[in-house]
């Protein structure tokens, strides 16, 4: 385990300007996918950042595609992502992508991964 622990990030488009609720509700989706992948590919990880609070921090990219980036150097790491693509019922057409949430993972390769975005 490492010394800093475990932490989960989910990063929202700030190119769609949702509202509070429905970018509640996409990094909620995001969270849960991460979280039950996890449970079932690496139930050690899991557990350990379970036991330890269930770290998790919101941030934002710019756009779609600094958030394929992101994808891809988080699973090139390694780590566990989540795309989560809006069923359109509310603010956004159907299969719009809104977020993607990355890990649980180590909390000093998601620094990496992420560290350069601004905190929701």
């Amino acid at each position: 385990m490492s010394s800093y622990g475990y932490k989960m990030v989910i990063a929202v488009r700030d190119d769609l300007k949702l509202s509070k609720g429905k970018t509640a509700v996409q990094v909620a989706h995001a969270a849960v996918n991460c979280a039950l992948a996890c449970s079932k590919n690496d139930k050690k990880r899991f557990k350990a950042w379970h036991d330890e609070g269930q770290k998790k921090v919101a941030v934002r990219v710019a756009d779609l595609p600094q958030l394929f980036d992101l994808k891809t150097r988080s699973e090139m790491a390694g780590v566990t992502t989540s795309v989560v693509s809006d069923a359109g019922h509310t603010e956004v057409a159907p299969g719009t992508v809104t977020c993607i949430g990355i890990g649980p993972a180590d909390e000093a390769l998601l620094d990496r991964l992420t560290g350069d975005l601004k905190l929701m």
